[in-house]
């Protein structure tokens, strides 16, 4: 599409906020749909974003790429790809639909991030359509708002509650030179211990999984420093590694599709912490610092013992909403969250109660 339909585009999508928000009209914004289960219930009219597409610009010298909201996931990785890059943060897909606008809306990233960064160590800057029909610019050149938020980061993980991503630059990186995945036997306690004790090394450790007895650890770097991270910690190999990293990004894993109505929680915790004491099938990753949970256990239970040892927890897949998808927030920051909304959604019209039901 040319400049000028992009122009209309955006300007159409603009009369429809202004609409929305004269009329006090919930708008429910979503690309490809790929992770419209995540957070509470959805609800308004479809903002779909994804005519709003194309990558704009991909310096692969500069490690730089800067693509409107509505263009797929896979558009973006296949140009990267071309490149010998990636973006290093593995976001998942959960569909065929995925756009890079949700991407940084939902905020998820892949089995690499202890390594690499989260989603929003990638943002550069970002483009926001605000409740107001305004169009926004943060990054480049640092706009903040008046409490002083990098903004651009801010939008990452705000599920659309706070207005339209139109465009987002992100930082791309190399792909590795040399990978490897190992695998031990290795119980709970062993695991984490291990995981631990590797991680106060210079290791080249770019992702890690424990389930049912077995720690695969994966190893990324130059040639050289994998061959040697691979003497020194000793393990067998593991066939077709990609696939199963692959299968814990887009949670096609086995544990992750079994029928289990009891809901997916999502526990995040110090790496540190030793095995919970919780009732039900887990898999951990990130160090240990992710770990993931079906349960039988009162949601309030689960949540007070992962408060207890300095986490918290999100119901991810299933389970009852409405007991609450994320963790309630403290007074202080549910202040700021709703400042925030207020300056950005003064109608109160962007996927409302996505987040938390009353805001």
């Amino acid at each position: 599409m040319t400049n000028l339909s992009m122009d209309q585009q955006l300007e159409d999508i603009r009369q429809r906020i202004l609409a929305a928000g004269a009329e006090k009209t919930p708008l429910r914004i979503q690309g490809g749909g790929s992770k419209h289960w995540y957070g509470q219930a959805i609800q308004g009219t479809l903002l779909d974003t994804r005519a709003f597409a194309g990558i704009i610009s991909y310096e692969p010298t500069e490690l730089v790429i800067r693509a409107r909201c509505g263009t797929p996931l896979a558009q973006i990785e296949a140009a990267l790809a071309e490149q010998n890059q990636m973006l290093a943060f593995e976001p998942p897909h959960f569909g065929s639909g995925a756009t890079i606008g949700g991407v940084v809306a939902a905020g998820l990233s892949g089995p690499r991030r202890p390594a690499a960064g989260a989603v929003r160590d990638f943002i550069l800057g970002a483009s926001l359509l605000d409740g107001k029909g305004e169009l926004l610019h943060f990054g480049g050149q640092v706009m903040k708002n008046v409490a002083g938020y990098d903004v651009s980061r801010l939008l990452t993980g705000s599920l659309g509650t706070l207005g339209m991503i139109t465009e987002v630059s992100l930082k791309v990186l190399p792909r590795p030179f040399a990978e490897t995945t190992l695998v031990f036997a290795l119980s709970e306690a062993d695991a984490l211990m291990r995981l631990n004790q590797w991680g106060g090394q210079a290791l080249p450790i770019s992702a890690s999984a424990w389930h049912v007895g077995r720690l695969m650890l994966r190893l990324s770097g130059a040639e050289a420093a994998v061959r040697a991270a691979r003497q020194k910690l000793g393990g067998e190999g593991v066939d077709n590694a990609d696939a199963y990293w692959a299968s814990l990004r887009e949670q096609t894993h086995d544990f992750f599709t079994q029928d289990d109505n009891r809901g997916l929680w999502r526990l995040s915790l110090p790496s540190t912490t030793p095995p919970m004491m919780l009732k039900g099938k887990s898999l951990i990753e990130w160090g240990g610092a992710q770990r993931w949970l079906y349960s039988d256990m009162e949601p309030q239970a689960i949540r007070e013992e992962v408060a207890k040892a300095g986490g918290h927890t999100t119901l991810f897949r299933g389970g009852d909403k409405e007991l609450g998808v994320f963790t309630p927030l403290a007074p202080a920051i549910a202040k700021i969250h709703h400042k925030l909304k207020s300056a950005f959604d003064p109608a109160g019209i962007f996927n409302p109660g996505r987040m938390y039901k009353d805001f």
